[in-house]
């Protein structure tokens, strides 16, 4: 009885765990069209399915990844950038 008990406690929080992933997943991509920072909302849904899911995991690697990519090209572009690998004015 013991170990159905845990096992059944493992089951429900593994269901609570996709469920709130996909809710808040579904969230961001909404944002995407609607006002809001579906940029935080879209990774938060990720890690959080990527407790569960490998693909998760690794889509938020390469969330990341685009991200530096797509900050970096703005930070070259910004005219009196002061840092260092930035162009003289």
């Amino acid at each position: 009885m013991h170990r159905f008990v845990i096992s059944t406690l493992i089951q429900a929080r593994r269901v609570i765990v996709i469920v709130a992933g996909f809710t808040v997943l579904l969230i961001g991509i909404a944002l995407i069209v609607l006002p809001g920072p579906a940029t935080l909302v879209i990774p938060l849904g990720l890690a959080i399915l990527a407790t569960e899911f490998v693909w998760a995991g690794r889509l938020l690697v390469r969330f990341k990844h685009k991200t530096r990519q797509l900050k970096d090209a703005i930070s070259r572009k910004v005219p009196g950038d002061r840092r260092e690998n930035s162009r003289p004015s």
